[in-house]
């Protein structure tokens, strides 16, 4: 059943109260860190570095302190192939921004990312208890198109204990609960057999990235441009 607005409140208001909040340092690495990794390939820390205006010691300090340290994927390299969300390698979440495919851990983060990209996103993503691809325009302001107009959202309602692990706690405790469902009807059977559950429209999901958003990267998230 989808959650009313009461519940939604609730839910957001425990969601940003439980979200690290970011020094300015961290924002600003985060910030170069999504637009590093739009380009489609993984990030070295020096790169991230220079394009941070962060001396490389400083970027590797943040990016194994307690802010960011669960939202940043490695590979076997240590560049950086996923955070906050954007990954460049194959999951089962898709976004095409311009020319590049990107991926997302899950299906929420499909909704916040553009904002932070500062560009609109074609989004695929396959229902898991109809099997349809569900399809997505969606923009820093709003979703603009769906294929599936009664789709839901599938969410895990969070607490502080969801971000004081490491990223693949995080995959495994929240992302792997959060899909697109193509309809209320597939939500309600998808979250009866996952216990803590609940649904959200496509519209409460959009404006629950928002606010992620602006809670986590109040400083950088409305400067420059791409």
């Amino acid at each position: 059943m989808v959650i009313h607005t009461r519940d939604f409140e609730r839910i957001s208001k425990t969601l940003l109260a439980s979200v690290p909040l970011l020094s300015s340092d961290e924002q600003r690495v985060g910030r170069a860190l999504y637009d590093a990794l739009a380009v489609g390939e993984p990030v070295r820390r020096e790169r991230l570095a220079e394009s941070a205006g962060v001396p490389t010691r400083r970027v590797v300090e943040l990016l194994e302190g307690e802010g960011l340290r669960w939202l940043t994927y490695y590979d076997e390299h240590r560049s950086v192939i996923g955070f906050g969300g954007l990954a460049v390698v194959p999951m089962h979440h898709r976004l095409v921004v311009g020319d590049r495919t990107l991926y997302a851990w899950c299906a929420w983060d499909t909704l916040f990312i553009p904002e932070l990209l500062r560009a609109q996103a074609s989004v695929a993503s396959d229902c898991p208890e109809a099997g349809e691809t569900i399809q997505l325009t969606v923009a820093a302001d709003g979703i603009k198109s769906t294929s599936h107009p009664d789709a839901r959202v599938s969410f895990l309602p969070l607490d502080a204990r969801a971000f004081r692990g490491d990223v693949e706690q995080t995959m495994t405790n929240f992302c792997h609960f959060v899909f697109f469902l193509v309809s209320s009807e597939a939500g309600e059977s998808w979250t009866s057999k996952h216990e803590g559950t609940c649904l959200l429209t496509l519209d409460q999901a959009f404006e629950l990235g928002k606010r992620k958003n602006a809670a986590q990267f109040p400083d950088v998230l409305h400067t420059g441009s791409r």
